[in-house]
């Protein structure tokens, strides 16, 4: 398995623009941001990135639900062999 330098939640109040997109992320029960996201955080721009197109993708489709948007998120990473 891989592994990725990331920046922590605590250390991402050194840089505002990681903090302000920390901000937005953070898991409402955990208080946490997901490690899918936070493996670009070395590289804000890429996180602003794929946070504008996992919003589009959960939010964007007007013919479903956010729990039918999750349900199908989980049977692909099932589908993709993914373990989180």
């Amino acid at each position: 398995m891989s592994w990725i330098e990331t920046i922590g939640e605590d250390e991402a109040e050194h840089d505002g623009r990681l903090a302000a997109l920390y901000a937005e992320m953070l898991d409402p029960v955990s208080g946490r941001v997901d490690n899918v996201l936070k493996v670009h955080s070395l590289h804000p721009d890429g996180l602003a990135a794929h946070w504008a197109v996992y919003r589009a993708a959960m939010r964007g489709t007007k013919g479903l639900r956010k729990v039918e948007r999750e349900m199908i998120a989980v049977v692909v990473s099932v589908r993709n062999g993914c373990h989180y």
